[in-house]
């Protein structure tokens, strides 16, 4: 084992104890009538650094067209769990089969503006894993530094926004994908580099 896999095998040991002893904030929806969904953050480690994959959606769909979010979807009726629902959707989506992943633990479940009550989970998957997006669901996939994540404000949708860039700030992360990643960095920053 190299010293880079020893270092990323710390930081994710580290990382799941803190998921699991620090659990992030649930945010509320009282009163609202939420369909559940589910999400995976999923983790690699690649020169010294944690990354994650997220999804870009095909500027053709109906829902969502041209945002970025971490793999997942609604819940089936077939899910046992939340987190069958996060592993499934990974597969159907990225062509990661639910044993290569890692489950570190989840982050706060919250509510989206299009009446999804969301679970995110957070796993490992490996460095070098083939991918194979479907390109009806996933217009590209990108890999996204964690540590090197950059907050800013833009004005998106009629509004001011928190949102996360890199790439020169050609990927723009905001709503919900933004608070799963806010809180994944707060856990990530606070088991240290």
């Amino acid at each position: 084992m190299t010293d880079g896999a020893a270092a990323g095998r710390a930081f994710f040991e580290r990382l799941r104890t803190r998921l699991r002893t620090v659990p992030s904030k649930t945010l509320e929806a009282p009163g609202l009538s939420l369909r559940e969904a589910a999400v995976l953050a999923p983790l690699f480690w690649r020169a010294g650094e944690p990354w994650t994959y997220l999804t870009q959606r095909p500027m053709t769909l109906r829902k969502h067209p041209g945002q970025i979010s971490f793999p997942g979807g609604a819940r089936d009726s077939t899910d046992l769990t939340p987190l069958h629902t996060a592993l499934r959707e990974t597969h159907e989506e990225l062509g990661l089969p639910g044993d290569c992943v890692d489950v570190l633990g989840m982050l706060g479940a919250m509510p989206t503006i299009t009446a999804y009550w969301v679970t995110p989970f957070v796993g490992v998957v490996p460095a070098d894993a083939p991918l194979t997006p479907n390109p009806v669901e996933i217009e590209a996939v990108l890999e996204a530094p964690l540590w090197r994540l950059r907050r800013e404000r833009r004005r998106l949708y009629e509004a001011e926004r928190d949102v996360f860039v890199w790439d020169d700030g050609r990927h723009v992360v905001w709503g919900a994908t933004w608070r799963m990643l806010n809180q994944l960095l707060e856990h990530a920053l606070a088991v240290g580099r």
